[in-house]
């Protein structure tokens, strides 16, 4: 953000919002009703689908659930359990499909509707880069195009996973995994993600091309939203009534995801991996430079492509595409191997495109490397690394910058014995991201500025997003004068969990910032502390908002640790790196 007070902000409660919260209320008797009927049909879905078990696959003419609940019915009972129930009711009743009283198809359904509206509109940013004359509005509008790509890509993987065999479930493939339905939530939070950093990177530049494009992402977001409110409901009924769900893991047979093959499982569990390439400035690798090591890596592949990347500095920029699994980025040592860029806001870069290394592709992994921006302080946004990795893992890395140092930007992360320093709002995005063994270091910012160790950016009360920093420290980086917070709440849904963490007294006493000072922040937003230490951990004077929770019990905080927030267990295994599963 350009200051403390910058268009990042702009999550707070509109009236618009009011309204809906008001209307949401008055349909509370109605969703109970609701309800009832869709646990009716899951159950029918789940335990029946069971219960016929192989045969011809379809239904019966007897069957209850196929006679006795109309296509509306069923329609009525998924959709009320929605943030936008009548754009979810429009859009299913005007496609016409087969089976639309299955809840399982109706889900279909809700995910399919919200790819066609991408599609609608994703050329709408080349339209509109047309008409933008500053060159930082130009590259958001790229932005925009890449991130309406990424939606759809995930959307339609969430649609592929629920095909029959996808995963490698049991051969019914009708019923739903907890592990299925996981990867649904992280992909389809992922996607609402993408479209809301599309518009972040225009509220940086311009309130005209932000509005502009927001009318045009209103219905995927939407629909994205409403795909996403169903299968978190499904989960919580089966959960709530104990209804076994299969634990087998995507991998069959094995704690490891289907995108990782069997030889490289065992690969990742040395601490020093056989490098397919190696890249070294003096000559005496493969490649003097980080981006064509990657660039050598193959497409989608299930074996992990390791660069050993030797001691020296190297100052460039370093993108890992969508397209490239299983990179694995292992330096000489975290104070040796050094990435360093220094792209930046004020020079007309946009945040999301100013990491020096951007990990986009899924099991990115880094290790004993350093990502630095050394921008500056006066330069504002200047990111060292940005991870939409999904099950990225970085262990022994070093995060170097001021303003946004670390864009935890999207789906599920995890750190390691990592030192992160930085000033403004330095560990931010909206990936399910944990934080183990960190040191976090504020540092002393610009003039004016004050130092506010994360900003999570969850704008949906069903993602399964937030920022877990679990038994780390808190320390300052020399010097630091400037007021010092824990966090401030970026978007109406902020989600942070600091817990069996050292704090250094040089966090003020509130502990919180709101993101408009002297305006209380929305009570929707989630921000907690358990169980932490230090001269700054005492919660006495910290911030009396509604959606602060300064002791929680450990049954919620054991909810934002790696096994039941990132599954950890299903995919760090392979990964080498030691962690702790819960408290």
């Amino acid at each position: 953000m350009e200051s403390i007070n910058s268009f990042k902000g702009y999550g707070k409660v509109n009236e618009e919002e009011r309204a809906f919260r008001r209307k949401s209320r008055k349909r509370y008797i109605i969703i109970g009703a609701s309800l009832v009927v869709l646990l009716v049909i899951i159950i029918g879905a789940v335990v029946g689908t069971r219960s016929r078990g192989g045969g011809g696959g379809g239904r019966s003419e007897s069957d209850p659930f196929e006679t006795s609940i109309t296509p509306s019915t069923s329609i009525k009972a998924v959709c009320d359990v929605t943030q936008y129930r009548d754009a979810c009711v429009s859009s299913l009743s005007s496609v016409e499909s087969p089976g639309k009283g299955d809840p399982e198809q109706l889900f279909k359904l809700s995910m399919k509707v919200a790819v066609d509206a991408l599609a609608k509109i994703s050329s709408v940013p080349r339209t509109l880069k047309a008409r933008a004359n500053a060159k930082i509005v130009r590259e958001a509008l790229d932005d925009c195009e890449s991130l309406i790509e990424d939606s759809i890509d995930q959307l339609n993987s969430s649609m592929e996973l629920m095909r029959p065999g996808s995963g490698d479930d049991d051969d019914d493939g009708k019923i739903l995994s907890k592990a299925k339905i996981n990867d649904l939530r992280t992909w389809l939070s992922s996607a609402l993600t993408n479209q809301e950093t599309c518009l972040d990177g225009l509220g940086e530049s311009s309130a005209e091309f932000r509005n502009l494009m927001s009318s045009y992402l209103k219905n995927s977001t939407q629909f994205t939203s409403n795909s996403l409110a169903i299968a978190t409901k499904i989960i919580s009924i089966l959960e709530e009534l104990h209804i076994s769900l299969h634990r087998k893991l995507l991998g069959a047979g094995a704690e490891y995801p289907t995108w990782v093959s069997g030889k490289d499982r065992r690969l990742l569990q040395e601490e020093s991996p056989e490098a397919n390439v190696t890249v070294a400035k003096d000559g005496s690798g493969n490649f003097t430079t980080v981006q064509a090591a990657v660039d050598a890596a193959p497409k989608k592949s299930k074996d992990r492509f390791v660069i050993r990347i030797k001691a020296g500095t190297y100052k460039e920029n370093v993108v890992v595409d969508k397209g490239k699994w299983n990179v694995v980025m292992v330096g000489d040592g975290q104070d040796t191997t050094i990435i360093s860029g220094s792209l930046n806001k004020v020079d007309g870069t946009p945040t999301f495109h100013s990491g020096t290394v951007i990990a986009a592709g899924k099991g990115f992994m880094a290790r004993d490397i350093s990502f630095v921006n050394d921008a500056g302080p006066d330069k504002h946004q200047a990111v060292a690394l940005r991870s939409s990795s999904d099950q990225s893992v970085f262990h022994r890395c070093t995060f170097d910058a001021y303003q946004d140092t670390l864009y935890a930007h999207s789906n599920r992360q995890f750190y390691r014995d990592c030192t992160i320093r930085g000033t403004v709002d330095f560990i931010f995005g909206n990936a399910a991201a944990v934080f183990q063994k960190c040191l976090i270091q504020p540092r002393e910012p610009g003039a004016g500025q004050k130092n506010i160790v994360t900003a999570q950016g969850k704008v949906d009360p069903n993602q399964n997003t937030g920022i877990s920093i679990q038994g780390c420290t808190i320390y300052p980086l020399d010097k630091v004068t400037a007021p010092t917070y824990l966090g401030r709440p970026w978007k109406d849904y902020s989600t942070t969990l600091i817990m069996q963490t050292t704090i250094d007294s040089v966090v003020d006493p509130a502990g919180w910032l709101a993101w408009v000072e002297n305006t209380l922040p929305p009570d929707t937003i989630y921000y907690a502390e358990y169980s932490n230490q230090g001269t700054g951990s005492g919660v006495e004077k910290r911030v009396k908002w509604a959606g602060y929770k300064p002791a929680i019990s450990a049954e919620e905080a054991r909810k934002f640790t790696v096994e039941p927030f990132i599954q950890g267990s299903e995919w760090l295994p392979q990964s080498g790196v030691v962690y702790g599963a819960t408290l």
